[in-house]
Parts: C-alpha cells; sequence; structure tokens
C-alpha cells in the first residue's frame, strides 16, 4: 500500500523527468541487466502521462549521457546519473519493497529464485514477457 501511495504522491506532485528516472531504476533494480525493450507508448502507459513526455523526458536523460534509447531498446548507461536525477519517492518505494520482499532484492537466480525472462534474450518488448 505504501509503494502505491507514495507513486501515486509522485505522480503528482513530481515532474514527468522524475516519474521517468524512478521507472526507470525501479525497473531496472528487479531484473540482471542494465538494458531492457520497451516503447515510449508503453512507458507513458505505466506513468500514465502522454507519450510526447516520455519521448521529450527520455530525449533529455540521452543528452545527459544517462540512457541510450533508439527503437524501443533502452540501454541504461549511468545509473548514477539517474539517481541524482530521481525525487525521493524512489527511496521510498525501493525501501518498502526490500522491506517486504528481501529474499528478492540483490540475490541471484542461481540462489533458488525462479529465472527471469530477459527482453534482450526473447527480443520482445518488456510488457510482453511472460516469467515463469
Amino acid at each position: 500500500m505504501t509503494q502505491i501511495n507514495q507513486a501515486a504522491a509522485c505522480n503528482r506532485h513530481h515532474s514527468i523527468h522524475q516519474q521517468l528516472c524512478r521507472w526507470l531504476l525501479l525497473t531496472f533494480d528487479r531484473q540482471a541487466s542494465n538494458e531492457m525493450l520497451a516503447t515510449h507508448e508503453h512507458i507513458a502507459n505505466m506513468l500514465g502521462v502522454r507519450r510526447e513526455s516520455i519521448t521529450d523526458a527520455a530525449g533529455k536523460l540521452q543528452q545527459k549521457g544517462l540512457i541510450n534509447y533508439s527503437r524501443g531498446r533502452l540501454v541504461v548507461l549511468s545509473r548514477a546519473g539517474l539517481e541524482e536525477q530521481v525525487c525521493e519517492c524512489y527511496d521510498v518505494i525501493n525501501a518498502e519493497f526490500t522491506r517486504l520482499i528481501p529474499a528478492f532484492v540483490n540475490k541471484p537466480a542461481s540462489r533458488g529464485l525462479p529465472p527471469i525472462a530477459s527482453a534482450k534474450a526473447t527480443k520482445r518488448p518488456v510488457h510482453d514477457l511472460v516469467f515463469e
């Protein structure tokens, strides 16, 4: 519930730029790679904003050298840079996730966690992946 409330507050009070940084960091916290396949439309739907807003925000992050984004392929180049840009909501949501699911955080799949489907391996957008 804390995560939902914090995300709702973030969506209301912080810039789309900060929201995109939060979404990227939270998404990449839960996967083993620094790249994924996702369209501007998909990210816009996830954040509840217009696609054009994501295009602008992603362009600014790319100009700063924090991400590389081309034809639906997004690569994080500087996680530290994203962390500098993100609002405090990221820390709140991430701390709550860590509290609720500590076994998932920083634990490789080889330690008994189910394998996570990889967007890179399947060549499909991340929102089309089926997790086993």
